[in-house]
């Protein structure tokens, strides 16, 4: 059973899943990840999830605000070994919730081309294809997403 845990991200646990989705990102962009990595920092958010299954890090997902009524998702991730079974969708949820909860109406994010799991995953949560926003409207390889919160706690 997969437990959700806010945080912030001075969180040890957040942290160290932070340079393990950062490697995997690396590997995956090439010579883009240098590109990417600058709008990546995690200094000062304020809203951060950690999964853990049976006390181990196993995932985590952030938000930060983008504007007064929209939550940007950040740093999304899974270890290999906790993939396909529900954790990604859990902190995904989780943090649409807290968004919701802080009364922002919008969730955003963005995501490459090489990453067709997390595509896949935004799509099936509910998140439609937008233009691409701010830092990333002329980037070639990044995909951005919104979907509507502010009636995720009616629900």
């Amino acid at each position: 059973m997969v437990r959700i845990e806010k945080t912030v991200a001075e969180n040890p646990d957040f942290i160290e899943l932070v340079k393990q989705l950062d490697a995997d990102l690396a590997e995956r962009d090439g010579k883009e990840h240098l590109f990417y990595d600058q709008y990546n920092k995690i200094d000062g958010i304020k809203c951060v999830v950690v999964a853990y299954e049976m006390d181990q890090a196993v995932g985590c997902g952030a938000i930060k605000a983008y504007d007064p009524d929209t939550m940007e998702v950040k740093r999304m991730y899974v270890v290999p070994q906790g993939r396909r079974q529900g954790v990604a969708g859990a902190i995904l949820s989780a943090l649409e919730n807290w968004a919701a909860a802080l009364t922002y109406e919008r969730c955003i994010l963005e995501t490459g081309k090489n990453q067709p799991e997390a595509i896949g995953l935004y799509l099936k949560s509910g998140y439609k294809i937008i233009s691409n926003y701010g830092q990333y409207s002329n980037v070639e390889n990044s995909i951005c997403f919104q979907k509507e919160v502010k009636h995720v706690l009616d629900t």
